[in-house]
């Protein structure tokens, strides 16, 4: 199976509603695979909570999410063989103006922690 790199929504996506993603990251640190498969090319990842309003910090909740989100596509990525930045938004309002791709900058060859 060969997939071309991770799709990003939130959980008040319209298209979400309980399904449209292959993993669901809960705010708890929980990650939920879907039992069926979204899309043919590219794996679907849905993080709870909104991220189409500001924010001037994360909570501890939020960082641990974009953590497990940093490890499930390293994982994706090594498994599936395709580029740790080939991230894409689900739309233009998903997963939300404000979602921190900075948070995102993935390298494998950083080994720092």
């Amino acid at each position: 199976m060969q997939y071309y790199g991770v799709v990003i929504h939130h959980s008040v996506c319209p298209s979400i509603n309980g399904k449209g993603f292959d993993f669901y990251i809960t705010r708890n640190g929980s990650i939920i695979p879907s039992p069926d498969q979204t899309d043919p090319l590219y794996v679907h990842i849905c993080l709870e909570g909104d991220f189409s309003e500001p924010r001037h910090h994360y909570t501890s909740e939020e960082k641990e999410q974009f953590f497990l989100l940093h490890k499930l596509i390293l994982r994706l990525a090594g498994t599936f063989r395709f580029q740790t930045d080939d991230i894409y938004p689900h739309t233009i309002s998903c997963p939300g103006f404000f979602f921190p791709w900075s948070q995102l900058v993935i390298s494998p060859e950083d080994r720092y922690h």
